[in-house]
């Protein structure tokens, strides 16, 4: 042969796949390696050559050449069965051992094109190719079970899932997976302790000796289950067993600013990128919150730094568009969509194109992106934001509907009772019900400013203004929190209390400086206190937003 094929594996082994498929293609092109002669050798370097395209992501040029070594490969003469290449897989190592004659595994090349597909997003042409192989291998089951979930199959979904835990009880992801589509900590940990040979059961002892993982199970069911208080126990307990660890802080950091505690989720994720500077798993989320907390000096910077580590995952698209909200709402959203297109089981992404939508005015269309969200996974950021959209646009009893079912799946909830008391606070003859529903959310939990705050609003509507102002400064007693000094300055405001209103929101300015409805509120204000109409157009406005470091580097990356 005018070239040798372990020199192709050699290069696969060290990870050159330029140069391996720069000499695939002598390789398959020789005139030593015919077709007619030879079915099977050719049949081998088209698969090594298809390795290469693999790791290179030219994936439609890896499925061609991948079906070409079948077709080959279903010409040859049939080798002893018995044999196959444990080498073959989508590590960094070939599909063959080229020293040695034997059979190819043809179930190993059709994972490789389903594989193939499933990167290109053709999941049922990925199932397709799946369906004929008949043994399959850890990777193979998990990939099963991504491809069933993705289209919407479940039950097969759960069954792959709960194979790949036989196999090995240590596959995180099937773990996750199999907990987000609803299965208990019961039926989790007994698929794990089933050996794979469906014969023979293994003691959870044998398998989990400090019973870390059966932890690990529970606080996911937790969290598939809303039931985030314990989820946030569970999490605690594990993390003292295995202290700056990761994935349990980025967890529970997650956790955290679903249920509003922002600022602890924060510095959960300010302690992630502590120990991890260049991880990027969540960092959007962590975008999020600072962009709630109008900290656009380090947002800025994270994104700058998501920016340098990996300008291509669906994560830096929507920290790039929370970072761009303020700027150019029209950007933040193509940015948000772009995220979308990266990962399209990306949920933040959604989340942010849903929000972006509503504050454009476009409800119908920000209802969708949420349902979109919420049909992967449900939360209560999706719930929120389909009430919100359902109400944008008149549907009253979808709304209804959309909070009485978050209220349902997250029983123990305040923010689900404040949100069913929104949509009855939409319609004056709902009124009482809302507040009974906000006062149920406040018994609940007692610090929920959220309620506090809508049980103000709901004062002022019925004209309450004394009542309002009671509640809110009770509340400020106990939480000095910047919201309720906005609301207590819009309600001074409105009712024409000016030097009230100026103090209050100077004390919500003080806590947080970049609090972004307070600064307009005090524009507003300085306007009113000096006889200027605030609702006059100023020409400065639409120059008023500070530049922000790095866009022309992200915009040059984009």
């Amino acid at each position: 042969m005018d070239i040798p094929k372990d020199q192709i594996a050699t290069l696969m082994e060290h990870g050159l796949y330029d140069s391996a498929e720069m000499l695939g293609c002598f390789l398959v092109s020789s005139s030593t390696v015919s077709a007619e002669a030879s079915p099977h050798l050719k049949a081998e370097t088209l698969i090594l050559l298809g390795d290469a395209l693999f790791h290179q992501r030219e994936y439609r040029r890896a499925i061609h050449t991948y079906k070409q070594a079948l077709h080959h490969c279903a010409r040859a003469p049939k080798q002893s069965s018995g044999i196959s290449r444990s080498s073959l897989s989508l590590s960094t190592r070939s599909s063959l051992n080229a020293s040695s004659v034997s059979a190819i595994n043809e179930s190993e090349v059709r994972f490789k094109i389903a594989s193939s597909h499933f990167a290109l997003g053709e999941t049922k042409a990925a199932i397709a190719e799946m369906e004929s192989v008949k043994t399959r291998s850890l990777e193979m089951n998990v990939l099963m079970a991504k491809l069933h979930r993705s289209s919407g199959y479940n039950r097969g979904a759960i069954a792959f899932y709960k194979e790949c835990l036989r196999q090995c009880p240590y596959v995180l992801e099937a773990i996750i997976g199999l907990a987000e589509l609803g299965a208990t900590a019961k039926d989790i940990i007994s698929a794990f302790t089933q050996a794979s040979s469906r014969s023979t059961k293994v003691s959870l002892d044998q398998i989990d000796p400090t019973r870390w993982l059966q932890r690990y199970v529970e606080a996911q069911c937790c969290v598939a289950s809303h039931a985030y208080k314990g989820a946030l126990e569970l999490f605690a307990e594990l993390l003292q067993r295995f202290p700056n660890n990761v994935h349990l802080l980025t967890e529970m950091a997650k956790v955290e600013a679903i249920i509003g505690k922002n600022d602890e989720a924060i510095m959960r994720f300010e302690k992630v990128r502590s120990i991890d500077p260049y991880t990027l798993t969540c960092m959007d989320e962590y975008a999020m919150l600072l962009q709630m907390k109008c900290d656009y000096s380090r947002l800025n910077k994270l994104v700058h730094d998501l920016l340098s580590i990996d300008h291509t995952r669906a994560e830096v698209f929507v920290a790039l568009s929370v970072l761009w909200e303020r700027k150019d709402p029209r950007t933040a959203l193509s940015y948000a969509e772009k995220s979308i297109r990266v990962d399209e089981r990306h949920i933040p992404g959604y989340i942010v194109k849903g929000n972006f939508l509503l504050l454009a005015k476009r409800p119908e269309a920000a209802a969708i992106a949420f349902r979109a969200a919420q049909n992967l996974r449900s939360d209560l950021r999706s719930y929120q934001g389909l009430v919100q959209s359902y109400l944008a646009f008149g549907k009253t009893k979808e709304a209804l509907y959309t909070a009485r079912e978050a209220m349902n799946a997250m029983p123990q909830s305040a923010k689900a009772l404040k949100l069913v008391g929104d949509v009855h606070a939409n319609t004056s003859s709902g009124r009482e019900k809302a507040k009974k529903f906000y006062e149920s959310a406040l018994r609940l939990e007692p610090g929920y400013l959220g309620a506090a705050i809508a049980l103000a609003d709901l004062h002022l509507m019925e004209g309450r203004n004394g009542d309002a102002v009671s509640l809110l400064e009770r509340y400020l007693k106990d939480w000095a929190d910047e919201s309720l000094h906005v609301k207590l300055a819009q309600v001074f405001a409105a009712t024409n209390m000016l030097q009230d209103a100026l103090s209050h929101y100077q004390a919500a300015l003080r806590i947080n400086p970049q609090n972004e409805a307070a600064k307009k509120g005090l524009d507003r204000l300085e306007k009113q206190m000096k006889g200027i109409d605030p609702d006059a157009a100023d020409e400065n406005d639409e120059n008023d937003v500070e530049d922000v470091d790095g866009d022309t580097e992200e915009a040059e990356l984009m």
